[in-house]
């Protein structure tokens, strides 16, 4: 079985995921969440993988063997995220609050020929940004995402907002087209999102520390704040609960060097800063996890998968640099 993220079929049939989608938005958020306790049995037992990866994850950064109670709380936490997402992209923003971090930090980075470059994470729930733009026509957002990781998925939540798609830079296309993308959109002063947390193929990496032990990110997101020339603020929009989410907005840093061998240690200086400030959040609230993958090995290659995994960690980060 392979263990690389890209290579793990999504989650669930097209059919599956329409009949959640259509009981939450036709009987209500709390019908709908009724129904997520049989998923989540059905989760466990269905994808032993994802089960194993979550065992691990909580084994890692909480320094023991979790219960059963502790990884069907984690599955559940990341299905109930998915079935808010159809609730936000339908913009019915009343049924959640949401309390919000740093945007007075956002703000007085946005200006209208400039936007920001804002980097999250698989973690909570990405959408809730949307709750950020209420009231503010003027306010562009454009999403990076990779849409052909989870098509049905895709297919779906997009079907519920047709101008959400618009709204998309596709992140399976060339990456000299994601750039050109990107630039125009920031130029209009457009807050550009995109996860910086997932290594694609074979793309240059930077190492991290992250939960004590070495772990590859991508260099391109750290990067190109400096490329475009734009501030870099970390998003996340972390699930308390309920109807509950906390949106934070962190400056990561507003330019980077222009000089090439002040600018790769500025890179490795963003995406350890980056990966720190992650960290702090997710040891937080741990069940806001969503790398159903084992991070600290995103590859996947050349490892015995009985290796344990701070010396997988370890390989990975030597072979890396």
């Amino acid at each position: 079985m392979s263990e690389h993220w890209r290579e793990r079929k999504e989650g669930g049939g097209r059919f599956a995921i329409s009949l959640i989608l259509a009981i939450g938005l036709r009987c209500g958020r709390g019908v709908a969440r009724l129904c997520l306790y049989p998923i989540t049995l059905y989760f466990y037992f269905r994808r032993p993988y994802e089960r194993r990866v979550s065992y691990a994850f909580f084994a890692r950064i909480e320094g023991r063997r979790p219960s059963l109670w502790r990884v069907l709380q984690h599955i559940h936490r990341f299905a109930g995220t998915l079935l808010d997402r159809a609730f936000l992209l339908a913009e019915r923003y009343a049924r959640f609050e949401v309390q919000m971090h740093g945007l007075d930090a956002l703000i007085e980075r946005m200006r209208p020929d400039r936007g920001v470059l804002l980097l999250g994470a698989h973690v909570g729930s990405f959408e809730v940004l949307r709750v950020a733009t209420i009231g503010h026509p003027e306010v562009k957002l454009r999403v990076v995402l990779d849409t052909q990781k989870t098509p049905a998925l895709t297919e779906l939540l997009h079907s519920l907002n047709p101008q959400i798609g618009l709204g998309v830079i596709d992140a399976s296309r060339p990456g000299s087209e994601i750039v050109l993308a990107m630039s125009e959109a920031l130029a209009e002063g457009t807050l550009v999102t995109l996860l910086a947390d997932r290594v694609r193929g074979d793309e240059q990496t930077v190492a991290v520390e992250f939960f004590g032990a070495p772990a590859l990110l991508p260099v391109a997101p750290f990067a190109l704040g400096g490329i475009l020339d734009v501030p870099v603020v970390l998003c996340l929009g972390m699930y308390r609960g309920g109807n509950r989410y906390d949106l934070h907005f962190e400056p990561l840093a507003d330019g980077l060097p222009r000089a090439r061998k002040e600018r790769d240690g500025a890179v490795r200086a963003l995406a350890q800063a980056y990966a720190s400030r992650l960290e702090h959040h997710v040891r937080l609230d741990p069940c806001n996890w969503f790398n159903w993958h084992d991070f600290w090995n995103p590859q996947g290659r050349g490892v015995d998968r009985h290796q344990p995994a701070a010396e997988r960690s370890d390989a990975v980060a030597r072979d890396a640099a």
